[in-house]
């Protein structure tokens, strides 16, 4: 019994400090990390923060095919018209954040924790690096011209790496 209680009180004590360091040195917001997918079709013309789904997290639950081909999703960020009223309907996300298998649409931030203006990618990839253009002008273009700029929904994609000359040896 006394062990018990002295389990217990361990416990409480803490959970007590947890909090209290939480509350003190702040709770750090949430934010994406490599390889999620900013969702941003919508967000910002409704004032809401860029939704961000946590791919990888996902992936290592289910198998590609839960989400891609059973729940319709395609393989490109931002290539479905993921809305709010479709995911309450069951679609998309709402297949399984219904409050029964996962959180349900009332925990807005939960998802919608990225940073506002952020458009629609896959996080820090390479993929993304390439495609989008960075607010100042890259070198060889100029301030109007941003090829692959996420306004025009232009999409680039790597050159080759060039051959190597023949007899020398790549490194």
């Amino acid at each position: 019994m006394k062990k018990r209680l002295r389990l217990t009180a361990g416990f409480i004590l803490s959970t007590v400090v947890a909090v209290w360091v939480l509350l003190v040195a702040g709770i750090p917001e949430a934010q994406a990390e490599y390889g999620d997918v900013v969702i941003n079709n919508y967000a910002d013309k409704a004032g809401m923060r860029p939704a961000v789904f946590p791919h990888w997290f996902h992936r290592i639950r289910f198998a590609c095919k839960v989400c891609h081909a059973d729940l319709g999703f395609k393989f490109k960020a931002g290539g479905n018209e993921i809305t709010m009223a479709k995911i309450i309907d069951g679609q998309f996300c709402g297949a399984c954040h219904n409050g029964e298998i996962a959180w349900s649409v009332e925990n807005c931030n939960m998802c919608h924790s990225g940073i506002p203006g952020t458009p629609t990618q896959i996080h820090n990839s390479t993929q993304t690096g390439l495609v989008y253009a960075p607010k100042a002008a890259a070198p060889g273009l100029s301030e109007g011209n941003t090829a692959g700029s996420p306004d025009q929904g232009a999409q680039s994609k790597p050159s080759a790496p060039s051959e190597a000359a023949p007899g020398k040896k790549r490194r």
